[in-house]
């Protein structure tokens, strides 16, 4: 590896536990390091399911993406704190549905950005897959390099998914979501979820993550989620945890993770 790439690579900290890797340790990939299992693994003694809410987690992507894509008719996607490409991204759900959808990545995470170039590769002739590192405490950054690619004169579907509980207070959470949203036009979506306070075991799960190295993580109630979507429209059925998001299955088991996509009118 050399260039700009091999600069980025030398910044990584293999032995230092990373939020990202850890997620993709659950996720069941491959780009993690043996500090990353091991943070990965004493979440996972007192929270289990902290696997099962990874896998859903990308499950609900699929299903959001693809119901904006199929249903909303959707053709824009601004995906903020994408993470570790795993299986299924943004892009390739889109395009899958409409070839020719445009999807701006945005991540601040070194990491993240070594990886990046397996996300642009696999973008279809009529699409554009971009990516833009930039940290979403900057709202007015992320939109000015993302109008280098998206026409915010047309509906965009912004992404949060599952990032947010970096930042520790929730007015500020809900500052970044609403600048970014007051950006975007009639007919947008804002497509959010994270980790819920709903169980003993799940906040325990974030102790033991921050005891091993791990970046801490906020945990929130859904009623603070919530008025993450103040002035916008719920779609059907509203904030819901993850697994049970218009499920193909309708016993879908409920977890601590709590998502929706609403319409901004």
């Amino acid at each position: 590896m050399a260039g700009p790439d091999a600069e980025l690579a030398a910044t990584l900290q293999p032995d230092v536990p990373h939020a990202a890797r850890i997620w993709n340790y659950w996720m069941g990939g491959k780009d993690n390091f043996p500090s990353d299992r091991a943070a990965g693994d004493a979440v996972a003694e007192v929270y289990p399911e902290i696997v099962l809410m990874a896998q859903q987690s990308r499950v609900f992507l699929v299903r959001a993406v693809r119901h904006l894509a199929a249903e909303a008719g959707i053709r824009q996607f601004l995906d903020i704190g994408t993470g570790l490409p795993t299986m299924q991204n943004t892009h390739a759900v889109a395009q899958s549905v409409a070839p020719e959808s445009r999807i701006v990545y945005v991540d601040n995470d070194p990491m993240v950005l070594v990886h990046a170039r397996a996300l642009l590769a696999n973008t279809t002739s009529e699409g554009v897959t971009t990516y833009v590192p930039a940290d979403y405490h900057d709202p007015e950054q992320i939109l000015a390099e993302a109008a280098k690619t998206l026409d915010f004169d047309k509906p965009v579907a912004v992404m949060y998914m599952g990032v947010l509980g970096y930042e520790p207070d929730l007015a500020v959470v809900r500052s970044i979501v609403g600048r970014t949203m007051d950006a975007m036009p009639s007919g947008s979506y804002l497509v959010l979820w994270d980790g819920t306070n709903t169980s003993p075991a799940v906040v325990s799960g974030a102790q033991r993550l921050a005891r091993s190295g791990g970046v801490p993580y906020i945990l929130r109630s859904p009623e603070e989620l919530e008025s993450c979507f103040d002035g916008l429209t719920m779609v059907q059925p509203g904030l819901v945890p993850i697994p049970r998001w218009r499920p193909e299955d309708p016993d879908a088991v409920g977890i601590d993770a709590y998502g929706a996509v609403a319409r901004k009118p």
